[in-house]
């Protein structure tokens, strides 16, 4: 569970979450142009007011729990269903821009693979 792999993918995934968490906020990184229902969808989110910002605090918590080796197992439980909605988001609504949604679902399942004795008595 304490590998050089493990470490990597963990400090690779956090980054990842504080820095598009963040970006809801700043907007530091310029979203891409994205197709008609995708953008509505994600106009739509952000016209709540609450669901965009929630979301980036969430990531930045989780992010911050992943770089800090802190609560790593219950960080990871946390990310499951917004790396799916992500993933889910790019299949149906932006497939061109799948690549950074499949990272992420990915390194969150090493992640969870590699903490699974963590989550074993879930199961029992």
């Amino acid at each position: 569970m304490n590998s050089m792999f493990t470490k990597i993918v963990r400090i690779v995934l956090g980054i990842m979450l504080v820095l598009f968490g963040a970006n809801k906020f700043f907007g530091f990184i310029p979203l891409p142009e994205l197709p008609e229902k995708a953008a509505s969808f994600m106009t739509s989110l952000g016209a709540t007011g609450y669901v965009l910002k929630t979301v980036g605090v969430l990531e930045i918590l989780i992010g911050a729990m992943l770089l800090l080796k802190k609560w790593v197992a219950f960080a990871l439980t946390l990310l499951v269903p917004i790396s799916i909605n992500i993933l889910l988001f790019h299949i149906f609504l932006d497939v061109s821009g799948i690549g950074g949604a499949l990272l992420i679902t990915v390194l969150n399942g090493i992640l969870i693979y590699k903490h699974w004795p963590q989550y074993k008595s879930l199961f029992q």
